[in-house]
């Protein structure tokens, strides 16, 4: 009998009434998909706070729009002859459909069906695994309240972005590969991740180790099928618009230079928030103590386990994989705890109180919506009124802009106020312009780097941070522009007329 049989039992008290026989054995997934849900939609506000959603939106309107994938940038006057490698063309789409039909809240409620699938999905593994329901309850909760790391916002992973499709493919390829049944439709989704976003190349880990320790067993069953779906997942690669170029598209956000100043690609310890962040620390550190101390056990799957140590490797590497890392270690977690957990947890009294917490999270979700739909917009960082600016004054200027309000320029001018530069990064921009952009993104001015950069690009007003007080030195004191205008959190310097 396998622990989600043996969870649903009827136990003390007889057989359940009919509203009981229609949740049998389910308790458990109402309860975590209900709260966690209720929490996702909570922090919708923090899922639109990521910088790029704005040309995510204006891209999907501009590929409705023409009917075809741009390949050249209709915003910017930066590009020169550089080709635009949009990753995520397919998510655009359906995001700008969304914000037509439900604006905001519709892209919210999409992540959080995301989200609510990612808990399904790691239940029903961390069940099957064979650990008790008390024990997966625990380790799946954790694990589905940390991984979004809202704590280092922007830099989330359950945010309004197409990241969110590569967390949820991630956890598809990793539970089908644990069921050793469905491989066959792994390349089926390739096709869809590989539209979605770029991370799609995650697959290939996940599908490697399966296949690598199949290999190590001499289970030559699974080590064709593992076989088969990577090739199959290759193929699929293939079906997009961009051809083989998505290999240079993805080539150019893996291993450039501009990783090294963007948050989510540098070490954990960078981004990590205090006291934010002590939970997930907390987490990863029992997780390493059990592994130490229940090393040699034999009931978990090496493959899970293998994925969580190379996830936590990478995740203190880059920030952005350490998401996986909590994904990927619900299982083994899980297994362990169920060691230490006492047998009454099991009882039939829990798997009630589950219900009934269920119940109350499924009662509440209306309700936080509700609470939180007036809160969900764009970050103020550009509001509209600055647009409204610029584009009365700036549209036939050359506006040197901030990184992080390029893409909320885009989303708010719709290209009628061109921008410098913006979070597609190298998909979009030539390199000589991001290793000049760089050389300006200090907060001591460097007076030779910045008057380059205005003279080579032509720059006749510039587009920063309100609270960057050096730079209003530089600019209105020792080089005699003009700060037209001041908002919120930015501040439109001019040239001043001779």
């Amino acid at each position: 009998m396998d622990a989600r049989e043996n969870w649903s039992r009827s136990g003390v008290g007889g057989a359940p009434g009919a509203f009981g026989r229609t949740l049998h054995g389910r308790e458990i997934y109402l309860f975590l998909i209900a709260f966690l849900s209720v929490f996702y939609l909570s922090n919708g506000p923090v899922q639109l706070g990521h910088y790029d959603l704005g040309w995510h939106i204006a891209a999907g309107d501009l590929i409705r729009q023409r009917g075809e994938i741009p390949f050249q940038d209709p915003w910017a006057f930066t590009l020169g002859d550089k080709r635009w490698y949009n990753l995520s063309w397919l998510w655009d789409v359906i995001a700008s459909v969304l914000y037509q039909h439900a604006g905001f809240a519709g892209i919210v409620l999409l992540d959080v069906v995301c989200g609510a699938t990612i808990v399904g999905y790691l239940t029903f593994a961390g069940l099957s695994s064979g650990a008790s329901a008390a024990a997966v309850c625990i380790t799946v909760f954790t694990a589905c309240l940390l991984f979004p790391c809202y704590e280092a916002a922007p830099n989330t992973y359950l945010a309004a972005s197409p990241n969110i499709a590569t967390m949820l493919f991630a956890v598809v390829f990793y539970g089908e590969c644990l069921r050793r049944r469905a491989w066959f439709l792994l390349p089926v989704m390739m096709v869809l991740w590989v539209n979605l976003h770029g991370g799609f190349m995650l697959a290939f880990p996940i599908i490697g180790v399966f296949c690598g320790i199949a290999l190590l067993r001499r289970d030559w069953t699974n080590f064709r099928n593992y076989c088969l779906a990577g090739v199959g997942c290759f193929i699929a690669i293939f079906v997009n618009p961009l051809g083989w170029h998505i290999y240079d598209g993805v080539m150019a956000t893996l291993g450039h230079f501009i990783q090294a100043n963007i948050g989510e690609w540098r070490p954990y310890f960078h981004n990590m928030e205090l006291p934010g962040s002590i939970p997930g620390i907390a987490y990863a550190v029992t997780f390493i103590a059990l592994e130490l101390r229940f090393r040699n056990s034999r009931p978990i799957p090496l493959e899970p386990r293998v994925l969580a140590w190379l996830f936590l490797c990478l995740g203190l590497y880059q920030f952005r994989y350490i998401a996986f890392f909590f994904i990927f270690s619900t299982i083994p977690l899980a297994l362990h705890l169920n060691r230490l957990l006492p047998e009454r947890l099991s009882r039939f009294d829990i798997r009630r109180a589950m219900l009934a917490a269920g119940l109350v999270g499924l009662l509440m979700l209306p309700l936080t919506f509700l609470q939180v739909r007036s809160a969900l917009a764009l970050p103020d960082m550009l509001s509209e009124q600055d647009a409204g600016y610029l584009r009365a004054h700036s549209t036939h200027s050359r506006v040197l802009n901030h990184w992080n309000v390029g893409g909320l320029l885009i989303f708010r001018t719709q290209g009628s106020v061109p921008v410098f530069v913006d979070g597609r990064a190298a998909t979009a921009y030539p390199d000589d312009l991001l290793r000049d952009y760089l050389k300006l993104v200090r907060w001591d001015i460097d007076e030779a780097a910045w008057d380059t950069v205005i003279r080579k690009y032509r720059i006749d007003a510039v587009l920063w941070v309100r609270g960057h007080e050096q730079l209003r030195q530089f600019l209105v004191g020792r080089r005699g522009w003009r700060e037209d205008y001041t908002g919120a959190y930015m501040s439109l310097y001019t040239v001043q007329p001779k």
